[in-house]
């Protein structure tokens, strides 16, 4: 923290004054010279999002970020803090961060006609000059502009023509800051009428009284496509003041949405040391987010978040340590079996169409999982035909042959080595894995050995049904009578 000093030592530390947008213009310029990232952990963004954003700082707009939910509109939007600098001089006492070179607050302009070379000076970090509002339809021209006080205008004993008996709102404070205004749709179009004059002119009304304030602000509007249509929209005079739209999106490959989801999740250090996750269980986990955004069920306008991936993670570790616990072991690996854990996290971050809800949501989820079971298992292992001559044998004859004889019963909380040892014990499945997935690691090799069997069940060659906290697995059509 920086201390005070006074109006005059500014002047003689060289301190050049800047608007908002040359400072962080000058920020981005010093950053990109020095080849340093200039927005970190926006993956998939590098040659879409990003280098839009960098053009529409150096134009010096205002920005709107337009994309479906969790498309880290909110974090890219965060990140524009670190192109501010690290302090900014302010006349002591401001509220509404008043520049000591160019005071637009009667309190300022006073303070330094009376004081001079002497008007104090405090400094202002950057972690505080980023001002955030989500539009609810609740806000008003009060919370955001600002209304006159009745009791500061009662206690000074001033009339209500008297600037200073103002209450400033969230925009005037945040002068010579960064402004984000979230969900614009959602703010009554009145309410947006209010913002026209800010955004073009700097001139604020409140309650009739006219007040010429110039104010310096970087704002960003987040916005939903959806809601042009389901729930409000942003008025055309207003879209008209902002200088650049941009489209966000969500990753386009499974590589990018690994990385998104290991930078968000919420996982320890001790549940990192203790659960392993295998790479396919990863990409299936994405897999599902991408079935997702695909699915007949889903409604495509709303989107699927990124959320619904970084949720599910915390699931399958939330399941796995719940095993590590019951069973006392010190270890274990994240399983198939698991992935029932995330119906919660998919549930909840899906909205259905009609034939969806008909369905119902956990049904919905596990076509979901069921797909991308599919769609991993189709990248490493031969398709499984859904007709068959007879005689003809398939990579799958064998091992389909094995439970005509066999069941195999898999349960959430038995320890790693029982797990293992049962499915280790199905030769034909253990042959299958070292010829097509040889290459594999050993806990993607064993996280394969379930999702053969689990592919099996989806193309109807075996059975799976669910009791409590096991799986069994029967040849197709005699599971039942098998175990009665």
């Amino acid at each position: 923290m920086k201390n005070d000093i006074t109006f005059k030592e500014l002047k003689n530390s060289g301190y050049t004054d800047k608007t908002i947008n040359q400072e962080i213009q000058a920020n981005l310029i010093s950053k990109i010279k020095a080849k340093e990232p200039v927005f970190e952990g926006l993956w998939g963004y590098e040659d879409s999002v990003v280098p839009q954003l960098k053009k529409a700082i150096l134009a010096g707009h205002h920005i709107n970020l337009l994309g479906l939910r969790g498309q880290a509109k909110t974090r890219i939007a965060r990140s524009m803090v670190n192109l501010l600098d690290e302090y900014m001089p302010i006349v002591k006492g401001s509220e509404i961060n008043d520049s000591p070179f160019q005071p637009i607050s009667k309190f300022a302009r006073d303070l330094i006609a009376e004081l001079g070379d002497e008007t104090p000076i405090s400094w202002v970090h950057r972690s505080n000059r980023f001002f955030e509002k989500l539009a609810t339809p609740d806000v008003n021209v009060a919370d955001l502009i600002g209304d006159i006080d009745p009791i500061k205008a009662a206690t000074l004993k001033l009339p209500y023509s008297d600037e200073r008996v103002l209450h400033y709102g969230m925009i005037p404070r945040a002068n010579r800051s960064i402004f984000v205004l979230n969900e614009l749709p959602d703010l009554q179009a009145r309410i947006q009428v209010s913002l026209f004059n800010i955004l073009q002119e700097g001139d604020i009304q409140i309650r009739g009284f006219q007040l010429r304030m110039p104010l310096d602000i970087q704002f960003v509007f987040t916005a939903n496509p959806e809601d042009y249509t389901n729930r409000g929209s942003i008025v055309t005079p207003l879209k008209d003041r902002i200088g650049s739209q941009i489209f966000t999106h969500y990753p386009k490959t499974i590589e990018l949405a690994k990385h998104i989801t290991e930078q968000e999740a919420q996982i320890s250090a001790e549940d990192r040391s203790q659960i392993q996750i295998p790479d396919l269980a990863k990409n299936l986990l994405e897999e599902v987010a991408f079935a997702a955004r695909e699915s007949e069920y889903v409604d495509a306008k709303s989107g699927v978040s990124a959320r619904l991936t970084i949720s599910a993670m915390e699931n399958l570790i939330a399941a796995a340590k719940l095993r590590l616990i019951e069973t006392e072991a010190p270890k274990t690996s994240v399983r198939l079996l698991d992935f029932m854990s995330i119906i919660p996290s998919i549930t909840g971050k899906i909205e259905l169409v009609y034939e969806g809800e008909q369905e119902g949501a956990d049904f919905v989820a596990k076509i979901l999982i069921d797909k991308a079971v599919m769609t991993q298992f189709e990248s490493s292992f031969p398709r499984i035909s859904k007709l068959e001559k007879e005689g003809i044998k398939t990579p799958y004859t064998d091992l389909i042959k094995w439970f005509n004889k066999n069941h195999l019963e898999l349960n959430y909380a038995d320890s790693d080595e029982v797990f293992y040892e049962k499915l280790n014990s199905i030769s034909p499945l253990v042959n299958l894995i070292e010829e097509n997935a040889s290459e594999l690691s050993v806990d993607d090799q064993n996280f394969c050995k379930e999702l053969v069997l689990w592919a099996l069940t989806i193309s109807k060659k075996l059975d799976k049904s669910e009791n409590s906290s096991t799986y069994t697995f029967d040849s197709a059509g005699i599971g039942q009578f098998f175990r009665d």
